[in-house]
């Protein structure tokens, strides 16, 4: 994902830059999908806005009815009674308005979250390895927040002002000479003029508050959740320290702008002072030569109230409009990164017969200046065992992740069954292997939950079968809430074998043809080791299994073990072939039988 262009001071202020428009016709379709509520909100919004123009009119004619020589009881009581129902009428026009345009904002919202969902699930492994999930969670938040914003002081505040202008000028144009009509259209064309460009010189203020922002959140949630490692090294200290400069800096950009909202604020408290004495001044003088009546200046009075008050706002309406846009920008630009692993047109669902796979003369690397694998090739029989050793960084975890495509190899390809895996769909393939990683994350839910996600719609004698197989189950049944204990964020309150055997136990439950075990049984202790090997064991006698292994006790059973360096398949056999050789294998044999004896 890109990060947004840098704003310049020093370029000429615009009201809508291509964000905006971009933000825009991004909404517009979840608004189309409800025309007959925004055309009913609207005509709404029309009728509070006559009705509260009508009320200054009518308290002209009561006033001039109660002019001397006039007694109180001529004032018809029609008037009086229509007053107030124009008073009622605005506010419930406005109610009206607000409850038929509801569902229309939450609907928007509420589709446009789930489509950004959707697509971060979409988007490919590295999108997300280099991502700061903190500063992309404040960008969700914001946009689904902005576009409530946008709608509300658009169509709610922009919008309704313009008509009321509109009207008012009218009214004043008709019923006294030109200038009034001028005088309030000039002063209100410099108010907003002035208010635009200077918000506009303030939005990046604004601007670069948000990023800094963004920035001390993922900073904050990364010291979180790495809560454990800050205690081992100490480092509380070093971390509120870099949380602070990122503090300090937004501290710097929140006084620009609260400094500069205080000029705009006086600027647009002067410039409405002077078109109010002008008008008065000129009504003023109408009813002092008997042109006008005390009703006409009421009456003139009270329209510019009932403008400038809405007016008074627009500075921070414009803001608020200009911020929800970009912070609705940041959210659509998400749906435009493009993902690198697509479905072809024509593919068709993965057809699993005995799970045969295949690496075809594969080379891979995740950046194209340091190459991974380097022409991988080698095949895993129906119900065998593959096993992968080699050092850290050999390339072993890039089989599993190109295996269930979340990566395209260069050159090669990847078979199951005879088909390419590129040919196929990403969610029939992946439905059919299963995976038990070595660092085990999972979900801040139950115990029961993270095993059922395997299969969501299992049954529970299911689900308790599993955890039995993965041998949890006692372990579980031993706690005060059994499976409905509660594992926190990541699983940090489980061990690192409990979270294994929990995700052993999710793999068994969703019983896929094909299984990668990488690293499976690290976390465990030998005698776990043991019993789970076993069962490990039995599930690969069913299934074709990818085996990445440290430990190669583990292994000494695999149909196939490949030893791999650099990317490259150096040996390749079973175990006691392997041995027989003398080669890197009975080096790696040799090393880790010493360290079991030096540690026993």
């Amino acid at each position: 994902m890109r990060p947004h262009p840098p704003s310049s001071s020093s370029s000429v202020p615009h009201a809508f830059a291509a964000g905006d428009w971009r933000a825009i016709r991004g909404l517009m379709p979840y608004l189309l999908a409800f025309k007959g509520r925004v055309a009913l909100a609207l005509s709404c919004l029309v009728l509070a806005k006559v009705a509260n123009v009508g009320v200054p009119l009518l308290l002209k004619e009561i006033i001039d009815r109660l002019a001397p020589g006039k007694g109180v009881l001529m004032v018809p009581l029609a008037l009086v009674l229509a007053y107030g129902a124009l008073r009622f009428s605005t506010t419930l026009f406005n109610e009206l308005r607000d409850g038929i345009f509801a569902k229309v904002t939450q609907r928007a919202i509420r589709s446009i979250a789930l489509s950004v969902f959707q697509h971060l699930h979409a988007l490919n492994l590295r999108f997300h390895l280099e991502r700061h999930t903190g500063g992309l969670s404040r960008d969700i938040e914001r946009g689904t927040r902005g576009i409530e914003s946008l709608l509300r002081f658009t169509l709610f505040s922009i919008f309704p002002t313009l008509v009321e202008m509109a009207m008012v000028a009218g009214i004043l144009a008709w019923k006294y000479d030109i200038w009034f009509a001028l005088i309030t259209l000039v002063t209100l064309v410099i108010y907003i003029a002035l208010t635009v460009v200077i918000t506009e010189w303030r939005t990046h203020f604004r601007r670069r508050m948000n990023e800094l922002d963004s920035k001390a959140n993922a900073r904050a949630i990364d010291s979180l959740i790495n809560y454990e490692t800050v205690k081992y090294f100490g480092n509380e200290a070093w971390e509120a320290q870099r949380y602070d400069q990122n503090l300090a800096r937004w501290e710097e950009a929140a006084v620009k702008s609260q400094t500069s909202l205080a000029l705009l604020n006086g600027i647009q408290s002067l410039i409405i002072g002077v078109g109010a004495v002008a008008l008065m001044l000129r009504a003023t003088a109408g009813v002092s030569a008997g042109r006008l009546t005390v009703g006409d200046l009421v009456l003139i009075n009270a329209l510019l109230l009932q403008l400038y008050m809405p007016l008074n706002f627009l500075g921070v309406v414009y803001r608020e409009i200009k911020q929800s846009l970009a912070d609705m920008d940041r959210l659509f630009r998400l749906l435009t990164v493009e993902t690198e692993i697509r479905d072809c047109p024509d593919a068709q669902p993965l057809k699993v017969g005995g799970g045969v796979v295949r690496f075809e003369a594969v080379d891979f690397a995740y950046d194209e200046r340091r190459a991974i694998l380097h022409h991988v090739d080698f095949e895993i029989p129906a119900g065998h065992k593959v096993a992968v050793v080699g050092s850290s960084g050999a390339g072993k975890s890039t089989l599993s992740r190109l295996l269930f495509r979340f990566y395209d190899v260069q050159q090669g390809r990847i078979l199951i069954d005879g088909q390419d895996i590129r040919q196929v769909t990403q969610q029939s393939l992946r439905a059919a292997i299963g995976i038990v990683p070595q660092d085990t994350v999972l979900f801040n839910d139950t115990i029961y939950a993270n095993i059922a996600y395997g299969q969501p719609d299992a049954a529970r004698e299911d689900v308790l079968r599993c955890a039995q197989t993965a041998h949890i189950h006692a372990f579980i049944e031993s706690l005060p809430e059994g499976y409905e204990t509660q594992v926190g964020e990541r699983g940090l309150k489980l061990s690192g074998g409990e979270k294994q055997r929990v995700a052993i136990a999710r793999t068994l439950l969703k019983a896929p043809r094909i299984l990668v075990f990488d690293e499976a049984t690290s976390a465990l202790d030998s005698h776990f080791e043991r019993e789970i090997q076993e069962e490990l064991s039995s599930m690969a006698r069913h299934h074709t299994t990818l085996v990445i292994a440290h430990r190669l006790s583990t292994i000494i059973d695999a149909d196939q073990i490949m030893v791999m360096e650099a990317g490259n398949i150096l040996e390749r056999g079973t175990h006691l072939e392997l041995l027989s050789r003398n080669g890197r294998y009975a080096e790696l044999w040799a090393l880790q039988q010493s360290e079991e004896v030096q540690s026993g």
